[in-house]
């Protein structure tokens, strides 16, 4: 399985006059991860498909916010 969201730890200079940020994240898209549309992928019902912005649940990727990020993060 893959995690959309990614972490890394920058490297962090002594010399450096702001505290710093010791993970950083970013998040990936999840058509990443397909090779190609199989037919008769799952679809969200019409309402919930235009409320969450796409079709295909295998294509919906929640927006976490930044809060949710560095809580995560940690």
């Amino acid at each position: 399985m893959f995690t959309q969201r990614k972490a890394y730890m920058p490297y962090v200079s002594p010399f450096d006059p702001c505290p710093p940020i010791r993970v950083k994240t970013y998040e990936t898209p999840p058509q990443l991860y397909l090779g190609y549309q199989l037919p008769n992928f799952p679809q969200f019902p019409p309402l919930e498909a235009l409320h969450r912005g796409t079709l295909w649940p295998i294509l919906y990727s929640p927006y976490g916010g930044r809060m949710e990020r560095s809580e995560t993060a940690e």
